[in-house]
């Protein structure tokens, strides 16, 4: 079908259903587009089912309305969804977006500031994503090499070449804090520039050299003996400032852009709009730039400082313990947005420790979460669930590979109840590993996916705890399934339902549609005689559509008609006119008469698997046949043996078109007997 055939189609679709006005959201399944209206009294479903490409309309409970469109339904989805007059009409399947907004609605508590502080720390965070995720990986590609013994990760005299490789991903962590400061400000709704100018003045060459003793006789230097950290105080106009090294640090912007929102907010009121441009800036570094440099920087080392021996400690004296809560505590956090505070933590530990212990018990939180996913997109798989299966395969690509565990977590833990509990076993099982067996710990903030194994230490209990976490979350979801028993039932109809979908647009296509079919030019005269009767092909018992199991025949979406039970495998003509249509598979023939009639010949049900294995074609497409010619020869033991119904089907196609279609049923008939009158 080209653009253009889609473009009507869409267009027509949307004009036949009461046009956009009328659309509150659109889905589509396997087969189908799944309308939501504000009133299906407007849908004129025959003008609908009249357009090109579309199989059927199905008027649902309330003003629901399904249009069936069959394989190509994504193509037809996109064509609605890109029309112009549909901008602004929503999908009724949550975004990602959605779904972390519902589930930090229902976290809400009562202390607003609260919540708006949270979503601060992740705000300030999620942006950084995508750098974060690629430095961490250029760091597990060379603790792969020091795993070969190809480098030395941890070394500190590299060549060179890896000098500049190690600059790559250190560039993300040392400037981290100006790009915290940057999204914090946007977050804060004040000028980002100003807050990474703010935090960049304490990371310049000029600032880090007043550190050095030899050149500034009045800075003094200490060790801290906890830590193992330098802290220098230079005399700055007199007045004591302690020197720190800031970079890779998070708590300090974060300080910093909340204070400065002040400052700058009040400027911004003492200030004419005219020029504020230029003083509105100049003031907020001259008043920030020394408050932070005297007060805001140390008091943020030294809460980072706090809260990472804190932390410390509790992994000392209690491993176990803090290795079960990590993992327990992330799958809630994460929905929220809330993880970003301790992934500061981890950076706040790398640079004031050198390592960091809470990545890898975090490990055994985000293996469980791509267990979970691996089982369902097992059962996925197993029920030809073709939505599911496409949504947790990339999902779970972005876990193992990536670290990333939104897709899974917004995708499908967050729409499905039954997987949160499975997946917190997965937690709880390589947590308590992790901790029995001393705990893991890593020098590199890495997100932990297949690729970052290298990172951790020791690696044989990293690679155990997280496989026994995936293991677990995945058998436990194949197990007990994902879905509610109503779900379940909800899903199994649907799928029936998209093969019955699938299964008409393949009788379809098997169906005559060329009213100028080629006639060889040594073929008998085109016959005048109307059509009346059309007749049995096969030897048999006829019954009624009705008693026919195949829902698409049943339905009569392909026109009226009948059934015959056969006992003879010899199939001959039941019209005489123009063989439209003789698949490779022999199991079906379309024929149309000089006068119009279009006749489908089916043979069985579901016959077209079996790829032309059972039957022997006698005649080839544009033939001409007479009534009683043979079209093929059925093995029909053969087509029972092999799991399939021999039914042989026969409708008349455009039956809409017709006076009248008037079937025949309740008969023995052998080939040539009357089964069904029509009217043309």
């Amino acid at each position: 079908m080209g653009s253009t055939t889609q473009r009507s189609t869409a267009e027509g679709i949307v004009a036949e259903i009461g046009g956009p006005g009328n659309i509150v959201s659109l889905t589509h399944c396997a087969t189908r587009l799944r309308f939501v209206l504000n009133d299906a009294g407007l849908v004129d479903q025959k003008a609908v089912e009249a357009i090109p490409g579309v199989m059927g309309a199905v008027p649902q409970s309330g003003d629901r309305f399904q249009v069936v469109i069959g394989g190509a339904v994504q193509t037809t989805f996109n064509q609605i969804m890109n029309l112009p007059e549909m901008a602004g009409i929503g999908k009724s399947q949550l975004s990602d977006a959605d779904v972390k907004a519902a589930a930090r609605g229902k976290a809400r508590g009562k202390a607003a500031w609260v919540d708006g502080f949270f979503e601060y720390l992740s705000d300030s965070f999620r942006p950084l994503l995508g750098v974060l995720l690629g430095a961490s990986l250029i760091i597990a590609f060379a603790a792969v090499l020091d795993a070969f013994h190809v480098i030395d990760f941890r070394a500190t005299d590299k060549s060179a070449s890896w000098i500049f490789v190690d600059a790559m991903w250190r560039s993300v962590f040392y400037f981290l804090p100006i790009m915290v400061a940057y999204n914090a400000a946007k977050k804060l709704n004040i000028d980002p520039w100003v807050g990474a100018t703010v935090m960049g003045a304490l990371m310049t060459p000029e600032f880090i050299s007043l550190s050095d003793t030899t050149r500034f006789a009045d800075t003094v230097c200490t060790t801290n003996a906890t830590l193992g950290t330098d802290s220098c105080v230079a005399q700055i106009f007199g007045l004591p400032m302690q020197l720190n090294g800031y970079g890779g640090q998070v708590f300090v912007p974060l300080i910093m852009v909340a204070v400065l929102a002040l400052v700058y907010k009040g400027l911004v009121r003492i200030f004419p709009a005219n020029i504020q441009m230029v003083f509105v800036p100049f003031f907020s570094m001259v008043i920030m730039i020394p408050v932070t440099a005297f007060f805001i920087g140390p008091m943020g080392i030294w809460m980072g400082n706090g809260l990472g021996s804190g932390m410390a400690w509790m992994n000392g004296h209690a491993p176990i313990l803090f290795a079960i809560i990590i993992p327990l505590v992330y799958p809630f956090l994460v929905p929220l947005g809330l993880h970003w505070p301790l992934n500061a933590l981890m950076l706040v530990n790398i640079q004031t420790l050198g390592y960091d212990f809470i990545q890898g018990p975090m490990g055994a939180w985000n293996f469980a979460c791509f267990g979970a996913t691996a089982g369902v997109l097992f059962i996925a798989m197993r029920d030809k669930e073709v939505e599911m299966r496409a949504t947790a395969t990339g999902a779970l690509a972005a876990g193992l590979l990536g670290g990333i565990s939104e897709p899974s977590l917004y995708g499908i833990h967050l729409r499905f109840k039954r997987i949160y509990p499975r997946m917190l076993v997965g937690c709880l099982v390589g947590g308590l590993i992790t901790g029995i067996f001393g705990g893991v710990q890593t020098s590199a903030f890495a997100f932990t996916s297949l690729l970052t194994i290298p990172v951790f230490s020791p690696l044989p209990l990293y690679a155990i705890s997280i496989a026994a976490a995936f293991v677990t979350a995945m058998v436990l979801v194949i197990i007990s399934d994902y879905r509610t028993p109503e779900q379940k039932a909800e899903s199994f109809e649907n799928r029936q339902q998209a093969e019955s979908d699938l299964a008409l647009e393949a009788a379809r296509a098997a169906a005559p549609t060329d009213a100028s079919a080629d006639v060889p030019t040594d073929a008998p005269a085109a016959v005048s005689t109307p059509t009346a009767v059309i007749v049995a092909p096969v030897a048999g018992h006829v019954v009624s559509l009705d008693e026919v199991a195949d829902k698409v025949f049943a339905s009569r979406a392909l026109g009226e008609g009948v059934g015959i039970l056969p006992t003879d495998g010899r199939v001959t003509s039941p019209v005489a006119g123009v063989l439209v249509t003789v698949p490779a598979s022999g199991h079906a023939f379309g024929i149309k008469t000089d006068d119009g009639v279009e006749v489908l010949v089916h043979i069985g049900i579901d016959t077209v698997q079996l790829q032309g294995k059972c039957f022997d074609v006698a005649v080839k497409k544009r033939q001409r046949v007479a009534i009683g010619d043979l079209l093929a020869t059925a093995d029909f033991e053969g087509i029972r043996d092999a799991g399939y119904d021999p039914t042989t089907i026969v409708v008349v196609i455009n039956s809409k078109t017709l006076t009248s279609v008037t079937p025949k049923t309740g008969d023995d008939v052998v080939p040539g007997d009357p089964i069904i009158a029509v009217a043309p």
